[in-house]
């Protein structure tokens, strides 16, 4: 049997995809990709998997089979389509484990099937968390399954907590860049573009997250991803704007020690930590340099220009669907934007709208939550 990592690899095409691609492809005696999944980028999942060589390619939709399937057949790369062929790849039996870096609340339903099936998730897709954190952690500790967090800031916490586990935590700060319109006031954020929202000032990522760093939800999200991963109360969670993106979080201990991991922006490094735990890797990723930055500066976030941070925090602390929806109108507005139809601060607006108009339902499942998604991203769409 191969001592190699089988890892299926949810959501290849996007920015996570390709960097964990880049990690593999760095590591070949350690790794080998069995399973790839796409959305609608067939080009470009044709070419990674005649690189990796897959057991299994699975494209969800369903118009691009044709074209996928004709050229990977003949390699011996077997070709499924469809979002049920993502959920049932993940219970193979030949996968150690699942790097889901799908977008939004479709990472749901393939999460849910790989714990059931014990594979270890390394986890790229906050929104599963955030929809669904109490129904994920439980079946987790009921399977034994771990989740290795690979975003940026809750691997941060991850590595301070390592070694730490006897030792409570008191307090976790998340940090931010503050995006690219950090300062500026409501005022001067009416006549926004996509171009400039797009802009992020020190973060290489997809369209749907860069525009979430820019009004801040993503770290709304983060924020109620943290609360699930690390099993936190709310006044144990706090956000500090960080302009330089140097420190990545930091882990308050209840002597008031704290720890902070470190190091230059780079999403391939938590990537590689999630798959590696716990042992670290040698890189030739560029090094940090002090003097490079001999001011590391530390600001409140602005929770009035910026509402989907509070609207986050507001979610949290109403609990049961409310995460879910919010989520959901948030997937539905950033999409408009991105589409021109509203403006930027229309997207918090219009979440805040979508909040207070869908019933609070604290008894969750699955098939609840998939009802909840539905229906708020329908009222999303009716307010735009």
């Amino acid at each position: 049997m191969s001592s190699k990592k089988r890892i299926a690899l949810l959501g290849s095409t996007g920015s996570i995809g390709k960097q964990t691609l880049e990690v593999v492809a760095a590591y070949p005696d350690q790794f080998e990709i069995s399973v790839l999944t796409a959305n609608n980028n067939a080009d470009l999942l044709i070419d990674q998997a005649l690189k990796f060589k897959p057991n299994v390619v699975v494209i969800a939709n369903e118009k691009y089979y044709q074209s996928v399937s004709e050229i990977l057949w003949k390699e011996g790369i077997k070709t499924y389509c469809g979002q049920k062929a993502v959920e049932e790849v993940c219970e193979m039996d030949e996968i150690d484990i699942v790097l889901t870096a799908l977008v939004g609340f479709s990472g749901l339903r393939p999460t849910v099937k790989a714990i059931n099936a014990g594979k270890t998730i390394a986890l790229a897709n906050k929104e599963t968390l955030v929809v669904a954190g109490e129904i994920i952690t439980k079946l987790a500790k009921e399977k034994s399954v771990s989740i290795y967090p690979v975003d940026s800031e809750h691997s941060a916490i991850f590595q301070c907590i390592t070694g730490e586990f006897h030792n409570p935590i008191e307090k976790i700060y998340l940090t931010a860049s503050g995006g690219p319109f950090r300062g500026k006031k409501a005022g001067e954020l009416a006549g926004i573009t996509k171009a400039q929202a797009l802009k992020h000032p020190n973060w290489e990522m997809g369209a749907k997250i860069t525009i979430d760093s820019a009004t801040l939800m993503n770290k709304g999200l983060e924020v109620i991803e943290a609360k699930w991963l690390f099993n936190l109360k709310r006044e144990q969670i706090d956000v500090i704007v960080h302009p330089q993106s140097i420190i990545h979080s930091i882990v308050q201990f209840e002597d008031g020690s704290m720890k902070a991991q470190m190091g230059l922006p780079d999403m391939k490094l938590p990537i590689q930590y999630a798959l590696t735990y716990p042992e670290r890797f040698k890189t030739d990723f560029k090094r940090f340099n002090f003097i490079n930055y001999p001011q590391l500066t530390f600001e409140k976030p602005d929770l009035e220009t910026f509402r989907n941070l509070q609207l986050a925090f507001d979610a949290m602390d109403i609990g049961g669907n409310m995460p879910c929806v919010l989520n959901a109108a948030n997937e539905i507005t950033v999409a408009a934007f991105l589409k021109d139809e509203i403006g930027f601060l229309d997207i918090a607006r219009i979440n805040e709208k979508v909040m207070n108009a869908v019933t609070v339902q604290q008894k969750l499942t699955v098939e609840s939550l998939v009802d909840c998604d539905a229906e708020a991203r329908t009222r999303a769409a009716e307010f735009i």
